[in-house]
Formats: C-alpha cells, sequence, structure tokens
C-alpha cells in the first residue's frame, strides 16, 4: 500500500525544483488559492491539525506528468530517422 507523503508549499517548490520546475512561493500560493468558484489549480487542502496547506507528493507530481503525456499526444510532429 502507497502510504501518502504530505507536503507544504515550500516543500512542494523543492520537489518541483528537483524536476526541473523552479517556482517561487508567491507562484505556489496562487495555485493554492480558491478561485471564485471555490476550486483550486492544484489539489491543496488545509491541515486539519496545523492549518496549512497541504499537497499529497505522489499527487502533485503526477499532475505535471499526466500534463506532459497530454501535451504530447496532442502534439504534430515526426520522428527523426
Amino acid at each position: 500500500m502507497h502510504m501518502p507523503h504530505y507536503l507544504d508549499i515550500v516543500q512542494a517548490i523543492e520537489v518541483l525544483s528537483k524536476i526541473g520546475l523552479e517556482l517561487n512561493e508567491r507562484q505556489m500560493k496562487r495555485a493554492a488559492e480558491k478561485d471564485p468558484f471555490g476550486k483550486r489549480k492544484l489539489p491543496f487542502f488545509i491541515d486539519p491539525i496545523d492549518k496549512k496547506l497541504k499537497i499529497e507528493k505522489s499527487t502533485l507530481l503526477n499532475i505535471y506528468v499526466n500534463h506532459q503525456k497530454t501535451a504530447e499526444n496532442c502534439a504534430i510532429y515526426q520522428a527523426l530517422d
């Protein structure tokens, strides 16, 4: 069974920097803010104990992997022979 690993905003920035995504704290906080419809760009939630925003590590990484796969599938390109 996969044990979840929850990250706060600073830790999420560190994890993304390891895969080449350089974001600052302001950018990550904006992704964690709710829009007027109550939705977040990334699935952060408020920890019931410490009341800080958290996100599950594998969920965060899977979001980027899935977006990359979608981009590759939608791209028009030819492989070089």
